[in-house]
């Protein structure tokens, strides 16, 4: 079963060598070329979307398995491998590192034009890749600012994305894994929601405390944020005011460490919060917050999707929404990492268990057997070959 989510590792500063990258262009696109005559371009975005899969097929193209680069690295290949020849393959790659990554939407109806697509559907394409990201960068605020963004997409309508955000403090980057066909539906409408559980498989290397509203245990805080924002301006301003005044409150008894005294919006002992997220926050002053909110509650958004990809919302925006929830009206968000640890063969000191060594002498034979498949020189193939045995 294959996974996608998160993974976090170091950040890479270097650069890939030349040399190294024009190999795993050219391994990258046997492989390509083997798996999707084998099982077609949509298996292949579903591969690509898993972390997992992601990381080992980075690895055999020969690039650390630990640094961040490995993302923006491999990305470029697998775009650069099959340039000229996508409709070829039936996949498209677009986007990037950076700047790159800001050319997304053009390259997509770019594609769009060539390929004749449907106006609807060439911009139901950007629509999706424009949300994955706000998603990953508002919806789970766990402290990485997203700086690539790469989609794929194939003929059929599959998509995938793998965006990676960095964060500069602890000097790690996460990758995160999207897959069309696994996004959750919605239990009322039937249709497809971006925002509830979007990441089922997720990788990391550590885990810590985020505000994560994708949660299927934040869905009170997300159908709330969607009523506050439907009522008048000036109620609503009167509640982030309310949270200001919640803020200034917590602190002060967080520093005189009062045992007894009591919270006076909820009245719950102060006993009950080591920490919130609420304490570092001044949201009642910022006029570009009370912009954005007098523009979502002029344009009333009917659910918490339509409230995120309303132009101008983020992450100030979400976090207040979510925290005014929370303090006044009691509907409590998930702060769990959605990350999960995960091994793919299993640890040479047997954590979390013993090495899969039938798993892993068959992931060995598939390899080689995909590089006997290639067009690669036989001096390379069986270099290679021995350098995998």
């Amino acid at each position: 079963m294959f996974q996608r989510g998160v993974a976090t590792f170091g950040l890479d500063y270097g650069r890939c060598p030349k040399w190294l990258f024009e190999r795993m262009v050219r391994l990258g696109q046997e492989m390509i070329e083997v798996m999707i005559q084998e099982y077609g371009p949509d298996e292949f975005l579903k591969r690509i979307a898993d972390p997992v899969w992601f990381q080992s097929l980075g690895t055999v193209l020969a690039f650390d398995w630990n640094a961040s680069g490995l993302t923006t690295t491999l990305t470029a290949a697998l775009k650069e491998a099959i340039r000229g020849r996508e409709k070829d393959f039936g996949i498209f790659i677009c986007g990037g590192k950076g700047k790159t990554s800001r050319k997304t939407p053009k390259e997509i109806l770019t594609w769009g034009h060539t390929l004749s697509l449907p106006f609807e559907k060439a911009n139901q394409l950007v629509y999706n890749s424009k949300m994955v990201a706000k998603v990953d960068n508002s919806l789970v605020q766990d402290g990485f600012q997203i700086y690539h963004h790469t989609f794929f997409f194939s003929q059929n309508g599959a998509w995938a994305v793998v965006q990676q955000g960095m964060n500069t403090q602890s000097v790690t980057a996460r990758r995160y894994h999207w897959f069309s066909d696994s996004l959750s539906f919605h239990s009322l409408k039937g249709s497809q929601t971006m925002v509830i559980e979007p990441h089922q498989g997720i990788v990391a290397d550590q885990r810590k405390k985020v505000l994560n509203l994708v949660s299927k245990n934040s869905v009170a805080t997300q159908n709330t944020s969607v009523g506050l924002v439907n009522q008048n301006f000036l109620s609503l301003l009167k509640d982030v005011k309310l949270l200001a005044k919640y803020s200034s409150e917590f602190s002060q008894m967080v520093k005189l460490g009062n045992k007894k005294q009591q919270l006076t919006l909820l009245n719950l002992e102060s006993r009950e919060f080591k920490y919130h997220p609420v304490v570092k926050e001044n949201f009642f002053l910022n006029k570009y917050l009370q912009k954005i909110l007098y523009r979502l509650t002029e344009e009333k958004p009917e659910n918490y999707e339509n409230l995120l990809a309303t132009y101008g919302v983020g992450p100030k925006t979400i976090r207040a929404l979510a925290l005014v929830a929370e303090i006044i009206y009691g509907a409590k968000p998930s702060y769990e990492d959605p990350a999960r640890y995960s091994f793919a063969l299993g640890g040479k000191d047997a954590t979390p268990y013993p090495v899969d060594r039938i798993t892993y002498d068959q992931t060995i034979n598939t390899l080689k057997n995909l590089v006997k498949k290639t067009r690669l020189p036989i001096v390379e193939k069986d270099k290679m070959i021995r350098s995998i045995s």
